[in-house]
């Protein structure tokens, strides 16, 4: 049993880590092959890490979702502009998976703020916010996502050298 918690705490911690980027829930992933890793006999992480990385992930997840909006808001955008970030990356999603969500969220903000009547400058601004929003939320992730699996990775490789 110890085996396939390992084997699936390792691809869940990869595939969270590629889900930092695409559209997987990356961190979520990563915390689960944590807690994996944590009930096999390869690692015993104490209940403050698990606690702390748990809310760092949650932290982590409400951020990534507001950060677009927020980056839209911080450069000038209106409620038009928000909405458009936010339907362009799920579009964006769809449409070009993994490229599409960042050219979906800088031309829905654009697209939202023009047919909310905003100057093609002031919309432009408002679509740049959006971008360096997602930006920031994915950076967040890839950040927490590799701290988890450079955790995952320390407590294996100690049970191996002790194992040796």
């Amino acid at each position: 049993m110890d085996i396939l918690l390992l084997i699936g705490s390792i691809i869940c911690l990869l595939v969270g880590l590629a889900g930092a980027v695409l559209p997987l829930p990356g961190p979520p992933l990563s915390l689960i092959g944590l807690f994996m890793l944590h009930y096999s006999k390869y690692a015993d992480f104490d209940r403050k890490t698990l606690i702390f990385f748990t809310l760092v992930t949650i932290g982590i997840s409400i951020f990534d979702y507001y950060a677009p909006i927020w980056g839209t808001k911080k450069f000038g955008g209106t409620k038009y502009g928000t909405w458009g970030s936010t339907i362009g990356l799920l579009v964006g999603l769809f449409i070009i998976p993994g490229f599409g969500m960042f050219l979906g969220a800088f031309l829905g903000a654009f697209l939202g703020e023009i047919l909310g009547k905003a100057e093609p400058k002031k919309a432009l601004k408002a679509a740049i916010g959006s971008f360096l929003g997602l930006i920031a939320g994915i950076f967040g992730k890839v950040l927490l996502c590799l701290a988890m699996l450079i955790l995952a990775c320390i407590a294996i490789g100690e049970y191996f050298m002790i194992m040796l």
